[in-house]
């Protein structure tokens, strides 16, 4: 099984589409994404991607063996944290427990910090996404706190879990 992260492509949109339109997926991501997600959507937000500022966006497509299984992204924060990005990141219902996003939590950590000035990664998962949380620090992340009552996501008040890579923790671990 060939594991990569990639730019997108237009043709993406469909495989895109597919992992966006389960609900299983989508309770583990912010609000904002359309249900069911469509191909449109995909188009739209692939587009989008691909026209951001390099040095401030960096999204990539997850693949397994070049098919699109889930999407990877780490954004530049502003201001005093402009050295800082967050990270997200999702992964289609029948990839879930392979190992495919711990692989590419760390390519993309290995190459932020080895192509930009980069000098902290986070995520904020929610406290109950234990499959999420198992990623960061299979990676090399250190839970910093649980941030309590943090999150209202489908009608619950919910805790997320704040974990911190940095530049110097990066290159012990990848």
């Amino acid at each position: 099984m060939g594991i990569s992260i990639r730019q997108w492509r237009l043709s993406d949109a469909k495989d895109l589409a597919a992992a966006l339109s389960n609900q299983k997926v989508l309770n583990n991501l912010r609000d904002g994404l359309p249900y069911p997600y469509t191909d449109q959507d995909a188009q739209d937000y692939i587009r989008a991607v691909l026209s951001a500022d390099p040095d401030q966006t960096f999204a990539y497509a997850v693949c397994v063996d070049d098919k699109v299984v889930g999407s990877i992204g780490a954004f530049r924060q502003e201001n005093i944290h402009r050295r800082t990005a967050e990270l997200g990141y999702y992964l289609a219902e029948a990839y879930w427990g392979q190992g495919i996003m711990t692989q590419a939590v760390g390519m993309l950590c290995a190459r932020l910090f080895s192509e930009t000035d980069l000098l902290r990664i986070y995520a904020e998962p929610f406290a109950t996404n234990m499959g999420s949380r198992r990623v960061l620090e299979k990676t090399g992340f250190q839970l910093e706190g649980i941030l309590r009552s943090n999150a209202c996501k489908n009608g619950q008040v919910l805790d997320m879990a704040m974990y911190g890579l940095t530049r110097e923790r990066g290159d012990e671990i990848l």
